[in-house]
């Protein structure tokens, strides 16, 4: 397919979601290529600078071909949050039409991808300090406790938060003591919304979730022989917190296991493969309930269905 010129009139937000190992990267690069595109990364752990291999992160020779922004920008001493990421990813996409270049949102984290077009809650921002004591606090007390103090800080967050639900009972008890107002209360006030002149196209790959799986054990195989080892390795050296995001991405755990001799290296790898696996099945019940979307592919990722999606997407875009 040839580059097409858009129409300036309108300003298009291209998003390409779907599950871990669905084609996304690849789908991305080639839509930025026919439209004068921007990549933007939209998925949770890809932000982290020193976990290209572990999180898939596009190569470098995948991003010399075109624009990327927001892939490798944090530490992973750095706490990224839905809140930080949603402020720059605004930014981005406004840069990118303020150049006459398309901007295309491309990632699996459904979090980030909902605040973006729904909006969030005007929580005022909450100093490390105080997330690392909600998270201090709660190995501490362990979840009951801390669920019934959530309880008495936000009634309402507190009675539909499970008590296994760790990183949301920490948020929410860290804005309570934070803000002295409960999280519920900021969400309940009018969001901060993306700008109203936006036409999204949202594109879902959902190959079949047995493809799916097969893919992740043929990647984290890959991921072991391009050096996931030594990231995971050198990691460790930062000497970071185990609390930090960064730290709890699936593969490292695992993997720091097998390097301090607790596990085997095949044990770590399957535990991995395991643990993409669930996240894969979360991903698809996310995407199939709270996901709208104009264009769908449900068949196995190739280069001759990367064609194909994009030329439905050209179209769509052209008939608008």
């Amino acid at each position: 397919m040839s580059s097409f010129i858009m129409p300036s009139s309108k300003k298009f937000l291209l998003i390409i979601a779907g599950p871990t190992s669905s084609g996304k990267t690849s789908l991305s690069i080639k839509l930025a290529q026919l439209l004068n595109g921007v990549v933007i990364n939209a998925d949770s752990a890809q932000v982290y600078r020193e976990l290209r291999i572990l999180t898939n992160r596009p190569s470098p020779l995948e991003e010399s071909q075109v624009s990327h922004r927001l892939f490798g920008v944090l530490s992973a001493a750095k706490r990224g949050s839905v809140v930080w990421w949603r402020n720059k990813a605004v930014s981005e996409i406004d840069a990118a039409l303020n150049a006459g270049q398309m901007p295309i949102l491309c990632g699996g984290s459904g979090m980030y991808i909902n605040t973006l077009i729904r909006g969030i809650a005007r929580v005022p921002s909450i100093r490390d300090t105080v997330i690392e004591e909600a998270a201090h606090h709660y190995q501490k007390i362990g979840c009951e406790r801390f669920k019934n103090e959530l309880l008495a800080l936000d009634p309402i967050l507190g009675s539909k938060l499970k008590s296994g639900d760790s990183q949301r009972l920490q948020r929410a008890w860290a804005v309570a003591v934070s803000t002295g107002k409960p999280l519920s209360y900021w969400q309940a006030q009018p969001p901060i919304e993306l700008r109203k002149d936006l036409i999204f196209c949202r594109v879902l790959l959902f190959p079949p979730r047995d493809v799916l799986f097969k893919s992740v054990k043929i990647r984290y195989q890959k991921m072991i022989e391009k050096g996931a080892i030594d990231e995971v390795k050198g990691l460790i050296k930062l000497g970071i917190n185990n609390s930090l995001p960064a730290m709890r991405i699936i593969g490292v755990p695992q993997l720091i296991n097998y390097i301090e001799a607790k596990t085997k290296l095949p044990a770590a790898i399957e535990s991995s493969v395991t643990a993409t696996q669930q996240y894969i099945k979360r991903q698809r019940t996310w995407f199939t309930n709270k996901f709208q979307y104009e264009i769908k592919s449900e068949k196995e990722f190739s280069a001759s269905k990367c064609e194909q999606i994009c030329e439905k997407i050209v179209y769509w875009l052209f008939t608008q």
